[in-house]
């Protein structure tokens, strides 16, 4: 059988896609599938863990182009024509509301709760409130229609994935007004890009910035900086004030939330060769990364910069210099093989087992460093393994709470809900969308979900959306054997 290649797919398929952006990536090459599975199941396996399950229709579509295209098509999604979900998602025009008006509303209902003689603003604060909680709302609404009726399938994998990984908490402070713009600006451009874009794009975005406290990180007190050197050599942590104007707020000094998690978490992982000075040395770096708190975006602040010298990782970063440090160490982490290993793994643990076979973590961790951290590279290499088509890895992750809703929707061929309460679904059943509070993401390892209260919540909640009985979704007539099978232990799994 001659291996089918992405170029041949893109001839098939230029007419059902003229949205393709000129600039899409170049064809990967897609071998026969190397499987102890008979073709159904690999078809079916495909399913399961590259999309959000099968709608009615979808496995024979599968079987009729061969599981090896579909997989080619799904690795190009700017290739892939999604006109469909692009006018449900046309519902939520809060999500295309800029960060600097979701700023001012926050700052005008600030205003407001400190000042009495606006009390007769009673109604106009009102709205402004419903806007700020339609924003993140809508974000979460549409992240969950996009899962259910997006044709790009495993793009939307890979949104949730790094958006787990690189996991912001909604609920702290201001976070929220940048949730719309971190979804729509920062993860979804770089999903299947190279990895250093994206690790770039999330260390100047608010919502990382303001999570991990990154935006108040200022050079300790003491340490020259550009900005106090510039000011005549004042060793000041920001510009001479005014004259006549009295400083009553102290400076915060350096904190080493973000820097901790970019190497523990982001990149390098737990083990992944670092130690305590190199997280101050980072966090040094990456002073005066911060907002503006107008715009709500990122702002480089020079006068807060600690402008000495460091070491990070064995490498000298020279004196005398601005964001450039900040973007050495983004380079550094993203070129590390510990990064490689740790970036590789936690896609195998998502897409392939729990336990992450040693051997496929090595071999795209491979991949991965030697095409620079192409994401769509290392993806390819780990979803067309033998070991990802194995019997091993056939049915053996449990889903999370947005994965079981998203594949009973699609089970069930109902239609998107464009309200609430589908997303609030997810999070009664434990997995509030952006209400991870710690910076760790959800887990991804089936132990952490069969609890048996959990399991009792997800079968109510099978019986329910195959009855007709959930409020906000529109079901047609469920076929019985699908709704049967809704709240079976095997529709747990994927």
């Amino acid at each position: 059988m001659r291996p089918l290649t992405l170029g041949g797919l893109v001839l098939v398929c230029a007419a059902c896609a003229p949205n393709a952006r000129p600039g899409a990536p170049a064809p990967l090459t897609v071998a026969p599938i190397r499987s102890e599975l008979a073709r159904h199941q690999q078809v079916e396996h495909a399913l399961n863990r590259l999309a959000y399950g099968a709608r009615p229709g979808d496995v024979e579509r599968v079987s009729a182009m061969g599981v090896e295209r579909w997989i080619a098509a799904q690795l190009a999604p700017e290739r892939i024509d999604d006109r469909a979900a692009d006018s449900l998602l046309a519902y939520f025009r809060a999500l295309e509301m800029p960060t600097s008006g979701l700023t001012a509303l926050f700052r005008e209902l600030r205003m407001a709760r400190r000042d009495t003689s606006r009390a007769g603003d009673a109604a106009e604060m009102r709205d402004s409130r419903r806007t700020l909680q339609q924003s993140l709302g809508a974000v979460a609404t549409a992240k969950l229609t996009r899962a259910v009726a997006s044709e790009r399938q495993l793009y939307e994998q890979m949104v949730d994935f790094w958006e787990n990984h690189f996991s912001v908490f909604s609920g702290k402070g201001q976070t929220r007004l940048y949730i719309p713009a971190y979804d729509r600006d920062v993860i979804r451009p770089h999903a299947m890009g190279k990895f250093r874009d994206l690790l770039g794009a999330v260390a100047k975005s608010p919502a990382m910035l303001f999570y991990l406290d990154n935006a108040q990180s200022t050079a300790d007190s003491g340490r020259s900086t550009l900005g106090a050197r510039a000011n005549g050599g004042r060793n000041g942590l920001r510009p001479a004030l005014r004259p006549g104007v009295v400083n009553r707020r102290r400076p915060r000094g350096l904190n080493e939330n973000y820097a901790r998690e970019l190497m523990e978490l982001h990149t390098l992982g737990v083990d992944g060769g670092y130690g305590q000075k190199d997280v101050v040395e980072v966090a040094r770096a990456l002073t005066g990364w911060s907002i503006d708190p107008l715009k709500g975006e990122f702002a480089f602040r020079p006068a807060l910069h600690d402008a000495d010298g460091k070491i990070v990782l064995g490498q000298r970063l020279p004196e005398n210099r601005g964001i450039e440090d900040g973007e050495q160490v983004l380079d550094l982490l993203a070129r590390h093989p510990s990064t490689a290993r740790h970036i590789t793994q936690k896609l195998v643990v998502r897409f392939v087992s729990d336990s992450a076979p040693p051997a496929l973590v090595e071999r795209c961790a491979g991949v991965f460093g030697t095409s620079d951290g192409d994401i769509r590279a290392t993806l390819h290499c780990v979803i067309t393994s033998p070991e990802f088509f194995s019997t091993a890895a056939y049915r053996s992750k449990v889903k999370t709470p947005f994965e079981l809703v998203a594949s009973a929707l699609r089970a069930a061929n109902a239609t998107p809900d464009q309200t609430p309460r589908s997303a609030q679904i997810v999070a009664r059943l434990g997995q509030p969308i952006f209400g991870r509070q710690t910076p760790d993401g959800w887990p991804d390892r089936g132990e952490e979900w069969m609890t048996a209260g959990a399991m009792v919540n997800r079968v109510n909640f099978a019986l329910a959306l195959a009855s007709g009985r959930l409020p906000g979704v529109s079901v047609g007539v469920v076929d019985p054997a699908i709704g049967a099978r809704l709240s079976t232990p095997e529709f747990q799994r994927r």
